[in-house]
């Protein structure tokens, strides 16, 4: 029986989460469907826009995405404390950037008095707000809501368009998360719709790469500090470079065209993370098929369990294969 979001969830574990969503019908949600012959590659500009839009408002980072003909993937990260930072107008400013809100939040926002029960009332809903700025049940509601309604006006039907819940999995530690973003990078090239990870269209990977020709960073997404030291500003624990590097040279491996190997630079961050490389190219080809549930080293996938409360341990076979 599947599990509920809250108990899958565990901050005081993880704050990354690897999120999936499928389109339910035969008709794709993106692309060119050869049963129909339609294109409904407008549709991926769709989803982008409205992911970067939301990743801007909830105390959520997006890590990665790939958003392919009939699926996407997110990694998202949690930003807790970024959310309890928020004062009570920074809540609700960002909450009506998304949804009416209430009469007593609107009259707030416009510099209304409220008396002292409304004070009182309107603390208690902000909490609430503040609660769902940083759930990422509300966040795939927030994103894939509206891209429904959207597509079934387009189409002029009714209906379900996604499966019924998106999946969610936990990566418990730094290894998990690297190897689920290289995951979620070389879709396009795994599905032979892309050549290199700059020509993928719609993924996190081309947009890091592009910006990064240019000098600059790319603020929709969480960025790279390198490896934890003291001090440590939030972030992903690896160097840009580094992480493009092995992408690309990974992406060269899968593809049957082309020449291509690991190079000695790149494994660096598999040496620091204990991940050989067959378990890399494991990994990063079939994640989804080896992993259901929680992802990381035994240790971790232990700990996780404990604080659950969950007597098995899903997937704690190929944890220590892989990640030992």
């Amino acid at each position: 029986m599947p599990r509920p979001r809250y108990a899958q969830v565990s901050l005081q574990d993880t704050p990354f989460y690897h999120c999936i969503s499928r389109c339910v019908r035969r008709a794709f949600l993106c692309g060119v469907d050869d049963y129909s012959g339609k294109s409904y590659e407008h549709r991926r500009d769709w989803v982008e826009s409205r992911l970067l839009e939301l990743a801007a408002v909830f105390a959520i980072d997006l890590c990665a995405y790939a958003l392919m003909s009939n699926h996407l993937h997110l990694i998202l990260r949690v930003d807790l404390k970024t959310a309890t930072e928020w004062t009570l107008e920074q809540v609700l400013q960002r909450w009506h950037l998304l949804y009416s809100g209430t009469l007593l939040s609107q009259r707030f926002l416009r510099g209304e008095t409220l008396s002292d029960i409304e004070y009182l009332t309107l603390q208690q809903t902000t909490e609430v707000y503040r609660q769902r700025l940083m759930d990422i049940s509300w966040f795939m509601r927030a994103l894939n809501e509206p891209i429904a309604r959207q597509a079934n006006r387009e189409d002029g039907c009714s209906g379900r368009f996604w499966e019924g819940r998106f999946k969610s999995q936990p990566l418990l530690d730094d290894a998990a998360v690297l190897a689920c973003m290289a995951y979620v990078d070389l879709n396009p090239i795994r599905a032979g719709i892309a050549k290199t990870p700059e020509d993928s269209d719609y993924t996190s990977i081309q947009r890091r790469i592009r910006a990064a020709m240019q000098g600059k960073n790319t603020p929709e997404l969480l960025p790279f500090v390198g490896n934890e030291r003291l001090n440590m500003p939030q972030g992903l624990h690896f160097e840009a470079k580094d992480y493009l590097q092995l992408v690309d040279d990974t992406g060269r491996i899968i593809r049957h065209d082309k020449r291509g190997h690991i190079t000695a630079g790149t494994t660096t961050i598999l040496n620091r993370l204990n991940i050989p490389i067959d378990n890399w190219l494991k990994l990063t080809t079939n994640f989804s098929r080896l992993f259901k549930g929680p992802v990381g080293t035994l240790e971790s996938l232990t700990d996780y369990c404990t604080h659950l409360q969950r007597r098995r341990r899903q997937g704690a076979a190929n944890c220590q294969q892989l990640f030992s």
